[in-house]
């Protein structure tokens, strides 16, 4: 199956604060914030959402291709990326602006403030999907994860137009998309993924109900952290799928673009949706192992113990014929 995922490639500059973020806030002066964290670190990473969630579905021995705009400053970037497995030859290379910068940080409880320059993003708009085609065939499915706005719509036209499935993420920036664009990303959608914040302001900003919702779309998996995923379709019962235990999470920051390519990857083999949420929660559980989106590896023995631990060995028994590639 050839995974086209179109969206944001960044470098992540992450920092720890060891006091909690929202102790700082007073409630009495929210219309004039001025804070400052003395951070005890700094991890400088690469990122982005288009980016890791192709990480992700390289390790699962799929080779995606990446669509996404960076500046002359990605080359490093690129190498490691296809060392890995993905394919980044229809990566727009900016003349002018630097690739993405994410700037993040994280207190003790896993709050996180977070920036986010665009920087080459902008240029996303002037990629067309035809050319992506022409250069190596037929997609099966596109990613629309979080871009610049212009190129998420162009994008999904574009699916439309050619009758190519798409699965929509429309995630960090529905809090600048109108009602009109969010639906236009929505509409159709093979496959809806927010998490329960995201559902909220979905809702908000379309006006619709969920039920309106499902109606427009094959099926929406929704994240609930720690509580697990929800997976909704039309007139069917919701599936509830737990999240994989983890003890002592050393960074949040990239588990949904994680859990996303296991997702994906899960239903690019043909296994039925809870089956994939399942694969998606462990990679997901893996990734807060590590510092960083893309530090984190996948071993078959560890993946196939978290899946067998979390819900047992006929699930194992699903995931793990397509898991060989894995050491």
């Amino acid at each position: 199956m050839r995974i086209a995922v179109t969206g944001s490639i960044a470098t992540d500059h992450l920092m720890t604060f060891p006091g909690s973020i929202t102790d700082q806030l007073l409630a009495d002066r929210l219309d004039r914030v001025s804070l400052s964290f003395l951070a005890d670190d700094l991890d400088i990473r690469r990122g982005g959402v288009a980016a890791n969630i192709s990480f992700g579905l390289g390790l699962l021995g799929l080779r995606p291709v990446l669509v996404g705009a960076v500046g002359a400053d990605f080359e490093p970037y690129r190498v490691h990326l296809k060392e890995h497995g993905v394919d980044t030859e229809s990566v727009r290379v900016s003349d002018t602006l630097h690739t993405a910068r994410y700037v993040c940080t994280t207190d003790r409880r896993q709050n996180q403030i977070a920036t986010f320059y665009a920087g080459a993003m902008a240029e996303a708009r002037e990629i067309d999907l035809c050319d992506v085609i022409t250069r190596g065939g037929r997609l099966d499915l596109v990613m629309v994860s979080p871009d610049d706005p212009a190129a998420m719509l162009r994008h999904t036209r574009t699916c439309r137009g050619l009758g190519i499935p798409f699965a929509a993420d429309p995630s960090q920036q529905l809090a600048r998309l109108a009602r009109e664009d969010v639906l236009e990303l929505v509409d159709g959608a093979r496959r809806l993924f927010t998490n329960a914040y995201e559902t909220a302001l979905l809702l908000e900003r379309t006006g619709l109900t969920e039920d309106e919702v499902l109606r427009r779309v094959g099926s929406w998996i929704t994240t609930h952290g720690e509580d697990g995923v929800r997976i909704r379709r039309a007139g069917r019962p919701t599936i509830v799928v737990p999240a994989v235990p983890v003890t002592g999470v050393v960074d949040p920051t990239g588990v949904g673009d994680g859990f996303r390519a296991g997702f994906l990857a899960g239903t690019a083999w043909g296994l039925p949706e809870v089956c994939a949420a399942q694969l998606g929660c462990a990679v997901a559980a893996t990734v807060l192992d590590y510092v960083g989106t893309q530090e984190y590896r996948l071993y078959r023995g560890s993946l196939l113990a978290r899946i067998r631990t979390a819900y047992g060995p006929k699930s194992v028994a699903r995931v793990v014929p397509h898991l060989r590639e894995l050491s």
